[in-house]
């Protein structure tokens, strides 16, 4: 069986998907597709 490996992710692109929820007021899930991630991915994110 293969193990799934998560991308890496620059300090600065988490940065930027939390800024989305928390200052431009978006929920989750419009912050994971502006970003192009699905919404648990973007929860594991911030």
């Amino acid at each position: 069986m293969n193990k799934r490996t998560r991308p890496t992710l620059s300090t600065e692109f988490r940065l930027e998907a939390a800024q989305l929820v928390v200052d431009q007021d978006r929920s989750i899930l419009e912050a994971a597709d502006a970003e192009g991630l699905d919404d648990i991915a973007l929860l594991e994110t911030i």
